[in-house]
């Protein structure tokens, strides 16, 4: 639950103005991929304009757990929009295969190069994101394909944090409100890994066993013939209990060695290693 008591009143004072930034448009396709922020996005969108003038548009490739898109399909629904499931095929482009320390440019720009396309077949007057304001305080390079591409950020341009983005969600009576932090299975790879579909469904495979075992906070960081298992801090205590079972399942998915890291689930946790500038990555322009 969200640490801060955001009263109703005020709540409703930030949909109102969330619903502000996005009604003039008329019309929004909205980048959905099914996390609480684009949730939210999505729900405003849906509030501020005509049902028949909202598309929320998610893109399923090997990047993307297979659970989760039967909850986003069932949340898009659940709103009354229409929904549409298009692979952009980031894998495509060595840029973004390579895994330089901007991977993230590389895989915006494509999404919402194709969304712009889509949206201009469609008469759709913008694309609508779910970023949030302290979206803009990390290494995000996706960012800056979002400003070159002109994409709309209520939240962001609302300066609503994730704190806030949860309790409006819960607010709203959203089924996200709660959800785990997600993330792309591209950022459990260590920068300057090369990503191949084979390693994304070693990476899909474990999580998706940790996930039906009842684990909510979870990555599994590939680092090669190793499996880095991040879990929540009040998980670890599980996850060490069930070691035996956790290591046989994950080498089955083809790791030779599991490891439990002590330090529990952190936010982009391979970060740390460009914070520390040990060793150069590649950046590629």
């Amino acid at each position: 639950m969200p640490d801060h008591d955001f009263s109703p009143e005020e709540l409703e004072r930030r949909l109102q103005q969330l619903e502000g930034i996005v009604r003039p448009h008329g019309s929004a396709l909205v980048a959905f991929s099914g996390g609480v922020d684009s949730s939210l996005a999505l729900a405003v969108a849906a509030r501020a304009l005509p049902k028949e003038r909202v598309l929320a548009v998610t893109s399923d490739n090997e990047t993307y757990l297979p659970s989760e898109l039967e909850e986003a399909r069932r949340f898009v629904a659940s709103l009354g929009v229409e929904h549409v499931i298009i692979d952009t095929r980031e894998l495509d482009d060595p840029n973004y295969a390579s895994n330089p320390t901007n991977r993230c440019y590389f895989c915006k720009s494509t999404l919402y190069t194709d969304l712009k396309k889509i949206a201009e077949e469609r008469g759709y007057s913008c694309i609508v994101d779910g970023a949030n304001a302290d979206d803009e305080g990390d290494w995000r390079p996706g960012r800056k394909a979002a400003r070159e591409l002109g994409v709309l950020s209520p939240l962001s341009a609302a300066g609503m944090g994730k704190e806030e983005v949860r309790a409006l969600a819960r607010h709203l009576g959203l089924p996200t409100w709660d959800k785990p932090a997600l993330a792309c299975l591209s950022s459990r790879f260590p920068y300057g890994q090369e990503i191949t579909p084979e390693k994304l469904a070693q990476v899909a495979r474990a999580e998706e066993f940790l996930r039906r075992e009842g684990f909510r906070q979870v990555r599994v960081r590939h680092h090669g013939e190793i499996a880095r298992l991040e879990v929540g801090e009040e998980e670890m205590e599980r996850a060490f209990a069930m070691r035996e079972e956790i290591s046989a399942e994950l080498k089955e998915a083809g790791f030779l060695y599991v490891a439990l890291d002590l330090s529990g689930y952190r936010s982009g946790s391979l970060n740390e290693g460009l914070k520390r500038k040990k060793r150069s990555l590649p950046v590629l322009s």
